[in-house]
């Protein structure tokens, strides 16, 4: 229910900050754009983030919190995406992908190198997380 009304809201062309179109070409910007405690769940949190690519963007691979259930929906352009060792997905406006505590979240960049894209990801995760994502290390 609450991923629908944000994903509305954000299809219905309410402005969320970080635009994918202010990046420059491989420019990737992750914005927390909201993180509110659940109620009737001591110690757990929903947390949105915006994560904007410019053209041919992309985030290193990485986890995430170990609490963090995550439900992401493109809202702008198209997202590719792996998660552990399954295929790679490419994600259109509308669709969604779910990441459960613990994947490996190997590939996630913007499909298309001339044009922006943009995902909602909502975790759900321990409200006391403060580091969501943690890059692979060199």
């Amino acid at each position: 229910m609450v991923k629908a009304l944000i994903l509305s809201a954000c299809l219905a062309g309410f402005a969320l900050p970080v635009g994918a179109a202010e990046l420059r070409a491989g420019e990737a910007r992750v914005t927390t754009i909201f993180d509110h405690p659940l109620p009737g769940i001591p110690g757990k949190s929903l947390r949105g983030v915006l994560v904007a690519y410019g053209p041919g963007g992309s985030s290193p691979a990485h986890r995430h919190a170990r609490s963090a259930f995550i439900t992401a929906t493109v809202i702008e352009g198209a997202i590719r995406s792996r998660i552990n060792d399954g295929p790679e997905q490419i994600f259109r406006v509308g669709e969604s992908f779910v990441e459960q505590p613990g994947d490996h979240h190997a590939v996630s960049a913007n499909a298309s190198a001339t044009e922006p894209s943009r995902l909602l990801a909502v975790f759900v995760v321990d409200t006391d997380d403060r580091d969501l994502t943690v890059p692979d290390r060199r």
